[in-house]
């Protein structure tokens, strides 16, 4: 798998994330699915590497849908 954000890649490393992301009830739908995954990144194991997309090699990824 890859990432070209290396804050997504120090946040799996840390099985947390840290965000400004205000907690509040417009973002409360957000804040469960992060709460959701930090619990499955504490209770189980994977094995996919998760590697760091070259952009400046490979161009932007194209998963990004044109949103950067």
């Amino acid at each position: 798998m890859y990432t070209d954000s290396v804050n997504a890649m120090k946040w799996l490393k840390q099985k947390k994330v840290a965000t400004t992301l205000a907690r509040d009830n417009s973002t409360e739908e957000i804040w469960l699915m992060i709460d959701r995954a930090e619990q499955w990144l504490q209770t189980n194991t994977y094995s996919n590497k998760v590697l760091k997309w070259q952009t400046k090699q490979w161009g932007e990824i194209k998963a990004d849908y044109g949103r950067k």
